[in-house]
């Protein structure tokens, strides 16, 4: 084998051991293995379970053994020198690209940030640093726009297995998202000084978050809306202002998490049959339809939020059963017609009355 090859082997081979860490008799066993499938490749037939092959670590120098003796043919070297490149290169990419998702293993369940690089289909390839990322469609926001070089932040949910090897997953749909940006934003959040009991989200629409916090001189909610709620906005401007974010004061009793959970709407009554996991709430009438959402969508979150049934009802306010009352004393007090009109109506009512009873009289004289 030419000095300059082994020269090459050599500094790929170190490369690996030195840089990349792979264990060197790791590597020149791939590689001889590699050099003897070569070998069989141009020997078709042969036994191949009879042959062996050597890789000197230092010189490079590769030889073909049948049994104990030394079989390499003519010109082999070359061959063997540009396999033993190729298999190493291949193991300086694997182990690359091994150490890449060891890192990012340990960044699961975390918010970063990305940039978009290119679409595949309907999903959308990510450079999130090091390596890519794919967010595939149902990790999308269903409303949002997506473009070339555009800047996300974006959750690591898992790696799993593609087409081509593992693959990195980001998500923009996920809870997980929406946690990390609150931990981001709220200090208390990050600290572990208000808690994050539950989200639950439409995507690209509305949320909402149960907040809490045992210590007290601290206001969960306070915390996470944020002074004149910039802290939220933050948040909500990170989903280009699509996404209405409620943020809800955890409650362990029940029927006091039920009526946070149905905001905007406030003033609520729940009745709880907690062994059924159904809630019965009255609403006043002209609350009921915040409290319902638009198609059903703020019940709906807060019934996924408190998992409880809720049925909703709208009921009359007091100042509303106050005008009925009103207006139904006033019918059952049967006050006549003639004690509300005007006096000139009271005379024209009398000389009706006066006329019909002249002609009254006059048809009797004639009988």
């Amino acid at each position: 084998m030419p000095a300059l090859q082994r020269s090459e082997f050599a500094l790929a081979l170190n490369q690996v051991a030195n840089e990349r860490g792979v264990d060197v008799s790791v590597v020149l066993d791939t590689v001889e293995n590699a050099i003897l499938a070569a070998y069989k490749k141009d020997h078709p037939g042969i036994e191949i379970e009879d042959y062996s092959a050597s890789l000197d670590k230092n010189t490079g120098e590769a030889k073909i053994f049948l049994k104990d003796k030394d079989v390499t043919p003519p010109g082999f070297g070359r061959i063997a020198a540009q396999t033993a490149k190729q298999v190493i290169l291949q193991k300086i990419r694997e182990k690359e690209k091994e150490a890449i998702l060891t890192d990012y293993r340990t960044r699961i369940g975390t918010v970063i940030n990305g940039m978009i690089l290119r679409f595949a289909g309907p999903n959308i390839i990510l450079d999130i640093g090091k390596t890519e990322a794919i967010m595939p469609i149902t990790e999308q926001i269903p409303n949002e726009k997506y473009f070339l070089n555009q800047r996300l932040t974006v959750y690591l949910s898992e790696i799993r297995e593609g087409l081509k090897g593992e693959e990195i997953i980001a998500s923009r749909a996920s809870n997980g998202l929406l946690a990390g940006l609150f931990k981001r934003e709220v200090p208390e959040v990050a600290q572990g000084n208000v808690e994050i009991k539950n989200i639950v989200r439409e995507p690209g629409s509305r949320s909402k978050v149960a907040v809490y916090s045992g210590q007290s001189g601290i206001d969960p909610v306070g915390s996470c809306v944020g002074q004149k709620g910039v802290r939220v906005q933050a948040i909500i401007q990170e989903f280009g202002g699509l996404e209405k974010i409620d943020i809800i004061q955890w409650q362990e009793n029940p029927k006091e998490y039920i009526a946070q959970a149905l905001s905007p709407a406030k003033h609520v009554r729940v009745e709880v049959d907690e062994e059924g996991e159904t809630a019965h709430v009255f609403v006043p009438n002209d609350e009921l339809s915040l409290a319902i959402g638009k198609d059903g969508q703020n019940v709906r979150l807060a019934s996924k939020l408190t998992d409880y049934r809720i049925e909703i009802e709208g009921e009359s306010t007091a100042a509303e059963a106050s005008d009925s009352t009103k207006v139904s004393t006033d019918k059952l007090a049967g006050k006549g017609v003639e004690e509300k009109e005007e006096p000139k109506v009271r005379e024209a009512v009398k000389k009706a009355k006066a006329k019909k009873a002249e002609v009254k009289s006059k048809k009797n004289e004639k009988g």
